[in-house]
């Protein structure tokens, strides 16, 4: 019985489809297909892939236009493979691969060739696949990504409104270390709204600041011949600033409700020192709520990006540096790694402090990061802990998860 492949060469507006039996002698015999872009193109595609009777699909991971291909395909393709009689086991997969492990020869690169090149090299097991997740955690990465987006933006803001303060020589950054704070922010309202009394200005702030009221008098003193613009321009900075907090309020109540069924898990991750809600909550959205794709903490660790790599010839290793991985689970366990070694009686405090003179700052945070990666999948996905804090207490630094009788709970 034929086992068909089909490879998808993924363009903005058009598709190179080709359909070959990967079971017979010899050379692959492909059959070529061009499709457009749209939804009505990409449930034509569905069809001919059900009437050429195509038992997986793999397709090229080019820019962000793949997933309007691959979600059309699990809509109206993956289902009735699955589900028809006779289906074989791998009926109906979908694989994402890297475009690196997909390059072809310099000047020999077609659209339908490297879509026939995608069948071979996965025949071959040649290619770099990548991990897709179900749509539902597709949402819950869109909505934990646009937020982590908009807090970028805040920064940027910060950093511009003290741009234009200093460039309207008023030093009130020098004062205040958090300028987008309450304290900040009224006096700055106030600003923009034409207030030109520097004690006025002054007596906004919050008493628990700790610069006196002459100091603020004497920041603020350049008020009084402030130039309009500057307080039009401060005024449009601190509306952007007002929207930015109102859209990041409104994605942490969508991420909130989103992942409600699995608020024990976000719990117990938020217990890892360095680690919170908010980066439960994306560390979840970007491995899923039981890391089922994972089966060991090894791989995890591998798909993030936070263990040594290896780069061998002749028996010598030439670089230990890592992985590039998944970039967004990488910034999250090096910002709690930072974190975490600050948090006293923890095992990440006793690891920075043995290793920290002989590797460097930088070395030993990506350590730290990797045990972290390894904590998160054993007390969290795996369940082998029945809570985070008896890992990373003092008494718990000197317990092995391999040893039960030294405290630690069977796994």
């Amino acid at each position: 019985m034929p086992y068909r492949i089909a490879g998808i060469d993924v363009h903005k507006k058009m598709l190179a489809v080709v359909v070959s039996d990967v079971e017979i002698d010899g050379e692959f015999q492909f059959e070529q297909r061009v499709f457009g872009s749209n939804p009505a193109q990409l449930q034509s595609l569905a069809a001919w892939l059900l009437e050429q009777e195509a038992e997986e699909v793999v397709m090229e991971s080019t820019a962000q236009y793949w997933r309007p291909v691959w979600e059309a395909l699990e809509r109206y393709w993956k289902p009735l493979r699955q589900k028809r009689e006779g289906a074989r086991p791998r009926s109906g997969t979908l694989h994402l691969a890297q475009a690196q492990s997909n390059r072809g020869r310099r000047g020999r690169k077609r659209d339908f060739l490297d879509a026939e090149r995608l069948v071979k090299r996965l025949v071959a097991r040649e290619l770099n696949l990548s991990f897709v997740p179900d749509p539902e955690q597709r949402l819950w990465r869109t909505v934990v990504r646009r937020k982590y987006q908009l807090t970028r933006n805040r920064v940027r803001l910060q950093n511009r409104v003290e741009s234009l303060l200093e460039e309207a020589h008023i030093k009130l950054s020098s004062f205040v270390s958090d300028l987008l704070g309450l304290s900040a922010q009224r006096m700055l309202k106030a600003l923009s709204d034409g207030e030109t009394n520097p004690a006025a200005l002054a007596a906004l702030a919050d008493r628990k600041l700790h610069a006196t009221q002459e100091q603020l008098c004497d920041a603020l003193g350049a008020c009084t011949e402030l130039h309009p613009v500057y307080r039009r321009l401060l005024g449009m900075m601190l509306e952007e600033l007002r929207l930015i907090d109102e859209q990041i309020g409104q994605l942490n109540q969508e991420m909130a409700n989103l992942l409600r069924r699995h608020q024990d898990a976000v719990e117990r991750l938020a217990e890892v020192p360095g680690l919170g809600v908010d980066s439960a909550q994306q560390i979840i959205a970007e491995v899923g709520a039981t890391a089922a794709t994972f089966p060991s903490a090894k791989q995890l660790s591998s798909w993030v990006g936070a263990c040594p790599g290896e780069e061998e010839s002749a028996g010598v290793n030439y670089s230990h540096r890592s992985p590039k991985g998944n970039r967004n689970m990488r910034r999250i366990l090096n910002q709690a790694a930072n974190a975490a070694v600050k948090a006293k009686g923890t095992i990440f405090e006793i690891v920075y402090r043995r290793m920290v003179p002989r590797l460097g700052h930088k070395q030993t945070i990506g350590v730290v990061a990797h045990r972290q990666c390894l904590l998160i999948w054993m007390s969290v996905f795996s369940s082998g802990w029945s809570s985070t804090r008896e890992f990373v207490t003092k008494n718990g630094a000197r317990q092995s998860p391999n040893n039960p009788s030294k405290g630690a709970p069977p796994r």
